[in-house]
């Protein structure tokens, strides 16, 4: 039974979001506000989110960004609702480690197809051995990346970014082909998400990675992930 934490303060949206996926077999919990919500996620970890931004006392962005800060917790699959349609305000949830999100007013089937197709890119289709590069080892089994031992922590999404690019290496992938292979089609995101999750990457994994690894932007057709000095089957 997958378990989904719903935080929001709006009882008419809980009491339909609780309905709709207890229907579909999911265990709910709930939260009214954020520092419940949190709290909540750490004693009992979910497998999925669904965190509204308007929260009283403890926003939903800072949720969210204490979540991806938290070592047990920075894979959990994150869904924002917002009644905020503002580009800046996505973006920066993006920003901060959120994985997709579902504007309000939504439509429940629209809800339940959000949060599945999430689920089900939590883990790489055909995922199997661990990858080396350099001192990194990434583990599609865990979802993990750690270098001589050393954990760097990446969310769902960029864990799958990081997996996709590794596996295509010395290819280049234009933002709309790398949403479609890592996002899915079914996805409710807007191509510059490629972009932040692009330089998270950098931030995280490249300076890590001895040199190994380098994360190329190619201007006017997309992004590339270059190898360099390692064993070819170790790809």
């Amino acid at each position: 039974m997958k378990r989904l934490l719903l935080i929001e303060d709006d009882e008419i949206t809980v009491r339909v979001v609780r309905s709709l996926f207890e229907n579909e077999g999911f265990s709910v919990s709930t939260a009214n506000d954020g520092a419940a919500g949190l709290a909540l996620a750490k004693k009992h970890p979910p497998d999925v989110v669904l965190l509204d931004l308007n929260l009283p006392g403890m926003p939903g962005l800072d949720v969210c960004r204490e979540i991806r800060r938290d070592r047990t917790l920075n894979a959990l699959p994150i869904m924002m609702l917002t009644a905020r349609g503002e580009t800046a305000d996505l973006v920066l949830g993006l920003e901060i480690g959120a994985d997709d999100y579902v504007a309000k007013p939504f439509k429940p089937p629209e809800l339940m197809a959000r949060v599945k197709a999430l689920l089900r890119r939590t883990v790489p289709a055909g995922a199997d051995q661990p990858i080396l590069i350099g001192s990194l080892v990434i583990d599609p089994a865990s979802f993990s990346v750690t270098r001589k031992g050393k954990s760097i922590p990446l969310s769902t999404l960029e864990f799958r970014l990081l997996y996709f690019l590794v596996t295509h290496p010395n290819q280049v992938f234009s933002r709309d082909q790398l949403l479609d292979n890592v996002w899915g089609r079914d996805r409710n995101v807007i191509p510059r998400s490629v972009d932040v999750y692009i330089r998270h990457l950098r931030a995280k994994v490249t300076p890590a990675s001895g040199g190994a690894l380098v994360v190329k932007t190619l201007r006017d057709a997309g992004y590339m992930l270059e190898i360099t000095d390692v064993n070819p089957r170790d790809i």
